[in-house]
């Protein structure tokens, strides 16, 4: 004869479950909140949509961006830089408080969003170009063995001396590259704010098989 089960013991097992999803769900939440605030605070992962930073960046690769890399620094020349081009590259875009917050949390979308490389920093002087062709910091030429091949430094001339708080930056595929040489003329001169930078990326994460730190 089969035992009918009590409405007691039916309304324990349902309390056991539901306790169970209601633990998974918390779980899967604090998951997220968690995942969100690493990315805005601690690392994320940008992906490289242009040419602009070939080759030691392609269309389709991922890089690994370390927030924390400016916490108790400023960056420096060489540095492969991501940051909000508001107020720079897009010289006439503003961002709120909430749009900030939004991007921190990766709730709004990365259309604002460049990755580039520091040329120069607050107080430098930088010129195109010098002898042999080649960009000009401070009055001495540098080398730069990071440019796409084929590519002159730069094609434009140009002089600029970059105000404190701010840094000069470039793509290493030149002739590509809409970089702080087309905004001389814009409102901040397309130089980046120190408090626009979102991080420093570091490595390429993905494809697997292109993994390599970046320098």
């Amino acid at each position: 004869m089969n035992e009918v089960a009590s409405p007691e013991r039916a309304t324990s097992k349902r309390r056991t479950w539901f306790w169970v999803w209601r633990f998974a769900v918390f779980a899967v939440i604090c998951g997220l909140i968690a995942t969100l605030f690493i990315r805005a605070l601690v690392a994320d992962v940008y992906r490289i949509e242009s040419g602009s930073m070939q080759h030691t960046l392609n269309p389709g690769q991922s890089v690994l961006v370390d927030r924390r890399a400016y916490h108790d620094t400023d960056p420096q020349r060489g540095d492969i830089i991501v940051f909000d081009g508001r107020g720079s590259f897009l010289p006439y875009a503003r961002a709120s408080f909430a749009d900030d917050l939004l991007g921190a949390l990766h709730l709004s979308g990365t259309s604002n969003t460049y990755i580039k490389r520091v040329i120069a920093i607050g107080g430098d002087t930088v010129e195109c170009c010098g002898t042999g062709g080649k960009i000009l910091i401070n009055g001495q030429p540098i080398d730069e063995p990071y440019i796409y091949d084929g590519n002159a430094p730069s094609e434009q001339k140009f002089s600029a001396v970059v105000p404190e708080g701010r840094v000069w930056v470039m793509g290493d595929h030149r002739a590509r590259s809409e970089d702080s040489r087309a905004l001389l003329g814009a409102s901040g001169g397309g130089m980046i704010n120190l408090d626009r930078i979102g991080g420093k990326a570091t490595q390429i994460i993905w494809p697997l098989d292109q993994r390599s730190t970046l320098k």
